[in-house]
C-alpha cells in the first residue's frame, strides 16, 4: 500500500487509538472508563454495535480487574487491547508486573493524567513513568496520527519479544484535540500485523502449570530472560517503524533528531511538549541560536546507544520533564544523566521540571528556560521552572 490509499479523517487522539485497536483485530478488550480515556471505550463499543469490531469487550468493576482479564486472555493465545489513565493505571500496578512476568504481549493505551492527591485532570506523565520498572515497553506520542501508528507498531514489537507495551498520549493536548489523521486500510494493517501466533498458550487439552512457585535459580533466570527480551526492543522498534513507513510513508523513529545539525544546545523531552519545543527551536534558530531537539519516542527500554549518539559533542542538553518523582526529580532528566554517564565529550545536562501538573509551557517560556541555563554549571537536582 502507499499513502494515497489512506483514508483522511479528523480525529482526536482517543479516537485515533480506538481506530488503531479496531485495525489490529484483537479478540478480547477488557475496559473500564476513566477520564480522559473514556472516549476510547465509547468508540470501540460503537464499532462493536455496528459489527465493525469483532472482539469480546469485557466490562468489569475496576482497572485491577481489567488487567486480571487481559492476562489470561493473552496467555490463551489471542491479541488483547485495553486502555486506561492515571489512577486506573496505578490500580493496575500489581498486575502490570504479573503481565510482564507472564510474557503476555498486551497493548494498552494510557492517557497521561495527573495522579492524586490533590485531585486533578491535567496532562502529566508521572502515572506511566511510575510504572517504568514493571517490565512494560513504553512509547510516548506527540500527535493523534502518531498514536494510531504507534499502537500498531507496539503490537508488532510486543508480539515478537512477548512483553506487554504501553502507548502513552498526553491528556487533552493529544487525547481530545482534533487533528487530521490518515487511516490505513484494513488490508494494509493485515499485511503489516499478521495474526498473533504465540509459541505457548493455555490449552485445556495440554495441561501445564503457569504462575507456580519457582526456585531462586529459576526466578533469576526468568528475570534474566526478560532483560534479554527487552534488549531486543530498540532494534525491533526501529525495524517495525521502517516497515510501517514502507506501507504508509510515515516514520517516527525511536529517537527523532530535529535541527540538531550544528547545534550547541539540544532540548530533550517526551510527548506533546515536543511540538511546542519544535516551534521554540525554530524561533531560536531564526534568532541565530544553534538549538536542536531530540524527541524520545521509546522510553522503556531506554535507547541508550541512540541517545549517546545523538548527544555526543553537544555543549548543553536541556531536559523538559512533565512529571515529578519526589526525592528524585524529573524522571527523564535522571535517566538521561545515567545514560550519558562516562560519555566522552559529554554535555552539560540541565533538568527542568516544566509542565508538571499540566502547567502550560508556551514557546517563549521554553526559549527563556533554555537561555537561563545554557553555559551554567550542572547540578544533580531537577529545577522547578514556570
Amino acid at each position: 500500500m502507499n499513502s494515497a490509499e489512506d483514508k483522511p479523517a479528523l480525529l482526536t487522539g482517543n479516537h485515533a487509538v480506538a481506530w488503531a485497536a479496531r485495525l489490529a483485530r484483537p479478540k478480547v478488550a477488557p475496559v473500564y472508563p476513566i477520564t480522559p480515556q473514556t472516549p476510547v471505550l465509547e468508540l470501540l463499543t460503537e464499532f462493536q454495535a455496528r459489527g465493525e469490531f469483532d472482539a469480546e469487550i469485557i466490562t468489569v468493576e475496576s482497572e485491577h480487574s481489567v488487567m486480571s482479564a487481559c492476562i489470561p486472555a493473552s496467555l490463551a493465545g489471542v491479541r488483547v487491547f485495553t486502555a486506561t489513565a492515571s489512577q486506573g493505571l496505578l490500580l493496575m500496578h500489581e498486575l502490570l508486573h504479573y503481565a510482564a512476568g507472564a510474557r503476555a504481549p498486551i497493548v494498552m493505551a494510557n492517557v497521561n493524567r495527573t495522579v492524586a492527591s490533590p485531585w486533578a485532570f491535567w496532562p502529566d506523565q508521572t502515572d506511566s513513568l511510575a510504572q517504568r520498572d514493571t517490565g512494560w515497553i513504553q512509547y510516548y506520542v506527540e500527535t493523534a496520527q502518531e498514536a494510531l501508528d504507534t499502537v500498531l507498531q507496539a503490537y508488532r514489537v510486543a508480539e515478537q519479544v512477548l512483553l506487554p507495551a504501553l502507548v502513552n498520549l498526553d491528556a487533552f493536548y493529544v487525547s481530545h484535540a482534533l487533528e487530521p489523521v490518515r487511516l490505513p486500510s484494513q488490508a494494509t494493517v493485515d499485511a503489516y500485523l499478521p495474526p498473533f501466533q504465540p509459541p505457548h498458550r493455555l490449552d485445556t487439552a495440554h495441561v501445564e502449570s503457569w504462575g507456580n512457585v519457582v526456585s531462586q535459580d529459576m526466578f533469576y533466570r526468568h528475570r534474566q530472560a526478560t532483560e534479554e527480551a527487552m534488549a531486543r526492543v530498540p532494534g525491533l522498534a526501529a525495524d517495525a517503524d521502517r516497515e510501517w513507513a514502507g506501507h504508509t510513508q510515515r516514520s517516527w523513529g525511536v529517537v527523532e533528531r530535529y535541527r540538531c545539525e550544528g547545534a550547541a544546545t539540544v532540548i530533550v523531552t517526551l510527548g506533546s511538549m515536543c511540538g511546542t519545543a519544535r516551534d521554540a527551536v525554530d524561533a531560536m534558530r531564526a534568532a541565530g541560536q544553534a538549538v536542536g531537539l531530540v524527541k524520545l519516542r521509546l522510553f522503556r527500554p531506554l535507547p541508550v546507544a541512540a541517545l549517546r549518539a545523538a548527544l555526543t559533542g553537544i555543549d548543553d542538553v536541556v531536559v523538559l520533564d512533565r512529571n515529578h518523582s519526589p526525592g528524585f526529580g524529573g524522571v527523564l532528566h535522571q535517566e538521561l544523566r545515567a545514560a550519558l554517564y562516562g560519555l566522552p565529550q559529554a554535555p552539560r545536562i540541565h533538568g527542568l521540571l516544566a509542565g508538571v501538573g499540566g502547567v502550560n509551557v508556551p514557546v517563549d517560556k521554553i526559549r527563556d528556560f533554555v537561555q537561563g541555563v545554557v553555559g551554567t554549571p550542572t547540578v544533580p537536582e531537577s529545577l522547578w521552572v514556570r
